[in-house]
């Protein structure tokens, strides 16, 4: 339904269809209908596999799936942007996570099943690529509908909502809804809650486009639909509001601060630092501090409160200005690495190499990762020149 919704509000599908080719998996086809229900239109898209010529392999994939470190194998040897390759393994781990803390075993242990499906897999990275062709600069979610009753998974049967869904969506607002269906599952929830980046769409932005997603099941007594729209904002995207939250420690494992600080992280924020503090009778102590958006402001302060022994969150709305971000890949001796370029008002302002990708880089060549480092800086800012 999220495919659907970004394919209705204008991505291309053919040009889907053609780019996802070099996730190198079995012959599919994404395929989109016009559709009218309950007297609204729309389109409901589905991934459809080809049949393979080895039949054996294609059914065991197709119905067991797959570790996550195959899956982010195939994202990350693809010919996709870069930014949809992480924004794809961004959503994979956020669900390996999930089931690793409900089953409690370690992620590299989890075995993907409806998820790790071929058809899940293209599903997944091609919501990705969609809204990367959009170009979005944030996304606004309001309130999910959650179900009742029981649902059949690879485990058994489990209560509805799923486990997996509910720990992806910790903090966000839902409502109970009377359909004994699941609402949202886990590959949508995954999704959307990493997505999830902006409050309600500020005052004075205008709706340049609306689309209509059907799901596949007919529901009791509502639409079975996803409506999303593409708003145009009225302000400068390079200037918005962010909330500070920072309490003091003195009683916490450095350790657990840490764990703290990676928890916080992954859960959305913009940022997170500690600084060293004297506190009461001249005690060390820890500010932590923590920038989020204002809509991720409960995720952020139950993370805390569960993770530390603080008994108070201090919190401030802050205004802050950004550069606009982009990622270009300059080749290098070493091999590709992404840069972070900052702009404003078009011009380029500062741009720095992916450190990520210049331990790997230095890793495989048996160099520094500063040589690297300094040698994707050096050709991008070559580039620059030569281009101005």
């Amino acid at each position: 339904m999220i495919l659907g919704a970004l394919i209705g509000l204008g991505v291309s599908v053919d040009e889907l269809n053609e780019e996802l080719k070099s996730l190198q998996v079995d012959p599919f086809e994404i395929v989109v209908d016009k559709v009218v229900e309950q007297g609204m239109s729309g389109v409901r898209a589905k991934v459809e596999l080809h049949e393979h010529t080895h039949h054996h392999d294609h059914d065991h994939d197709h119905h067991h799936g797959r570790h996550l470190s195959v899956i982010l194998k195939l994202i990350d040897e693809s010919a996709l942007p870069e930014p949809v390759k992480v924004e794809s393994s961004k959503v994979f781990r956020r669900i390996g996570e999930a089931e690793a803390a409900i089953h409690g075993v370690d992620i590299e242990k989890i075995h993907f099943h409806e998820v790790g499906a071929m058809d899940s897999i293209v599903d997944i990275v091609g919501c990705c690529l969609a809204l990367h062709k959009l170009g979005v600069d944030g996304v606004s979610i309001r309130s999910l509908p959650q179900g009742h009753g029981t649902i059949e998974c690879a485990h058994g049967t489990y209560p509805n909502p799923a486990p997996a869904t509910l720990r992806l969506l910790e903090g966000f607002p839902v409502q109970d809804v009377d359909e004994p269906f699941e609402m949202v599952t886990p590959t949508g929830a995954a999704l959307l809650s990493t997505w999830r980046t902006a409050g309600a769409p500020s005052a004075g932005s205008k709706a340049s486009n609306t689309s209509y997603s059907f799901g596949h099941r007919k529901l009791n007594g509502r639409p079975n639909l996803l409506r999303t729209t593409l708003y145009d904002s009225a302000v400068d995207q390079t200037a918005d509001e962010c909330l500070v939250l920072e309490c003091n420690l003195d009683d916490t494992t450095p350790e657990l601060v840490g764990c703290l600080f990676d928890q916080l992280l992954e859960a959305g924020a913009l940022d997170v630092f500690t600084t060293p503090v004297l506190m009461k009778k001249q005690r060390q102590g820890i500010l932590l501090t923590v920038l989020c958006l204002p809509a991720d402001r409960e995720r952020m302060l139950d993370l805390v409160f569960r993770e530390s022994t603080t008994f108070g969150i201090r919190e401030r709305l802050s205004r802050r200005s950004v550069l606009e971000r982009s990622f270009q890949t300059v080749e290098t001796p070493f091999g590709d690495v992404r840069m972070k370029v900052g702009k404003r008002s078009g011009e380029v302002i500062t741009a720095s190499p992916e450190i990520e990708d210049c331990r790997k880089c230095a890793a495989e060549g048996g160099v520094a990762v500063k040589n690297v480092y300094d040698a994707a800086l050096s050709i991008f800012n070559t580039g620059r020149l030569n281009a101005g």
